[in-house]
């Protein structure tokens, strides 16, 4: 009897309409985002930084039903479309900020509102980020006058594996879910160093460097064997791993690799599949070497290297291997491993031909000027000779962005046809004056600094006086 119900459950699991694989990303909570409905709007005679290394003097932006239509001079125009006079003002696409802790831990920072970190385990893979967002952050608000249309928000870095992470588009809204940018891959939050051992070296550990390696590795051979049990192997594009070669069991070091599903292994497979893209918090060299091996072994790609102080050790490594670092301008010395960095850090990695460099805020402050971040990295090479031009730099804050996050085919890039995600600056944005003017998502105005109406506050701060 029980081998007829074992039969019966392992055909009714390849009978089920998605497949093994795919089940891991099935996303139960879906995005209900909706783009706010707007009139075509024309931005004539800017400055225009496309994102992807052009600039064009005295050109035209035309946005039409949500998306960029045209860009270039004397661009014509829908009878119902806004003109906007752009003279002695910048476009640039909208800032995508990839670690971010918006909603998860928002202002006021309360221990009721620290959501962020599930300091449980070691290894959290099972929990998701979008699960502990507060719409009402004001933070958002605050973002997104500062030109933040985009934004990842990850869970903190307290554990080995954090869990994943949710991209988000920066609109008001009553729930996460309104805000959840469709088809964007999640990420998944990883840490390496200080933090995990710091964390959890009273706890059981691991206590050390050595002991936090041989927990990612544990957690991604239980996960491989939870791939091997759970997909069919023609369906298993990591066959050429020493996994999927073996025909015995394996060792599942914490016993939870198969029968019933695990949202811990789900994460992880997915990571392995390629379907969630892996962010990790990493300041040294050698460590970042160690998790390109890892990812090697097990077969998972790494997206981008977080705060990464030391990225500028291997810049060239990480060109080549298409790893992005997502980096502070100059935020350095606070604790050990952060002891080695250097102000060019970001210019270094941008240097190489593949290099992918982008300017991040892991901050509820730098997310409101993270142009004034990208600035600081231009003057910092400017002083070793390195002239960086604003079409180069602005490709740290949209299109380098969006390639990490998987969005690069909607947004990064004011490219006709992608989403109309769009920041008007009063001048070079790369200015210590400058200020976002207005701001579009999807092709809606959704902050103005001029008009109060476009201007959202949270229901939080209903009541509450403004600031001196």
């Amino acid at each position: 009897m029980r081998l007829m119900l074992l039969a019966g459950a392992v055909l009714a699991f390849h009978c089920a309409d998605v497949s093994a694989a795919s089940r891991f990303t099935d996303d139960p909570y879906p995005s209900t985002y909706q783009p706010i409905a707007s009139a075509p709007v024309l931005i004539e005679h800017a400055t225009v930084l496309i994102g992807d290394g052009q600039r064009m003097d005295d050109a035209d932006v035309l946005l039409v039903d949500g998306r960029i239509s045209a860009v270039g001079p004397s661009l014509a125009a829908p009878a119902n479309a806004t003109r906007i006079d752009g003279r002695g003002r910048w476009v640039t696409p909208g800032i995508i900020d990839v670690h971010s802790h918006l909603g998860v831990y928002p202002s006021p920072g309360a221990s009721a509102h620290s959501d962020g970190n599930e300091m449980t385990a070691p290894v959290t893979a099972n929990v998701w980020a979008e699960h502990s967002i507060w719409p009402q952050d004001p933070g958002f608000n605050t973002a997104r006058a500062g030109g933040i249309t985009t934004l990842q928000v990850l869970p903190g870095s307290a554990n080995l594996v954090g869990g994943r992470g949710v991209t988000l588009r920066n609109v008001p809204a009553t729930t996460y879910q309104e805000m959840k940018f469709p088809g964007a891959p999640w990420g998944l939050k990883m840490a390496c160093g200080e933090n995990p051992k710091r964390v959890y070296g009273q706890k059981g550990g691991p206590a050390t460097r050595m002991g936090n390696v041989a927990g990612y590795r544990a957690a991604f051979i239980d996960a491989s064997e939870y791939l091997k049990k759970n997909a069919p192997k023609q369906d298993n594009p990591k066959n050429k791993h020493w996994w999927s070669r073996n025909s015995g069991d394996g060792d599942d070091s914490s016993g939870d690799s198969g029968g019933k599903r695990d949202l811990k292994l789900d994460t992880l497979a997915g990571a392995i599949n390629g379907d969630i893209r892996v962010h990790i918090h990493c300041y040294r060299a050698d460590e970042m070497a160690i998790m390109l091996d890892l990812a090697r072994e097990f077969g998972f790609k790494v997206a981008a290297f977080h705060h990464g102080v030391e990225a500028y050790k291997l810049a060239d490594r990480l060109a080549e291997e298409g790893v992005c670092g997502a980096l502070w301008a100059d935020w350095w010395g606070f604790k050990m491993e952060a002891f080695d960095g250097i102000p060019e850090n970001i210019a270094l990695v941008d240097r190489p031909a593949k290099g992918c460099a982008i300017v991040h805020s892991d901050s509820e402050e730098g997310i409101q000027r993270l142009n004034q971040e990208a600035a600081k990295v231009i003057a910092s090479a400017r002083e070793v000779q390195m002239e960086i031009p604003p079409e180069r730099a602005i490709r740290w804050l949209t299109a380098n962005a969006a390639r990490s996050l998987g969005i690069e085919q909607e947004t990064g890039t004011l490219t006709v046809g992608k989403r109309a995600d769009v920041v008007l600056w009063n001048q070079n944005p790369f200015s210590v004056y400058a200020l976002a003017d207005q701001v579009y998502v999807d092709g809606a105005r959704v902050y103005d600094r001029d008009d109060a109406s476009r201007q959202p506050h949270s229901d939080f701060m209903l009541g509450q006086e403004a600031a001196p």
